[in-house]
């Protein structure tokens, strides 16, 4: 319960933030549960929705278990550093979220289910 205590995080400056790096850290392949692209190209008529859950550990299972999503992937949203791992992320010098992208079919689920 030691967060409970913990400082409020706090954005860094861009000065202070982990550079990172150009390249993309992995190479996409098909989801290992789904089957299915993680980042296109989608069907026509898919939706993605990301969504910023503090932590994708764990919240993207429930995504692949409801009808009418077709894929998710996890990364990071808003940051300051391009492309960075999760260790960076981590350290809290990034200025990321972490997010759950979640690529769907409107035809068999709402946005709002």
């Amino acid at each position: 319960m030691s967060f409970l205590f913990a400082p409020t995080p706090q954005l860094v400056s861009k000065e202070d933030a982990l550079p990172g790096r150009s390249e993309p850290i992995l190479n996409p392949r098909p989801h290992a549960v789904l089957g299915t692209p993680i980042t296109g190209p989608w069907k026509e008529g898919q939706r993605s929705l990301l969504v910023a859950l503090g932590c994708f550990w764990g919240h993207e299972k429930m995504y692949w278990e409801t009808e009418g999503v077709e894929s998710t992937s996890v990364g990071y949203a808003g940051g300051t550093t391009p492309n960075p791992t999760y260790f960076e992320v981590c350290r809290g010098q990034t200025n990321h979220a972490e997010v759950v992208e979640t690529t769907y079919d409107p035809e068999k689920i709402s946005l709002k289910e």
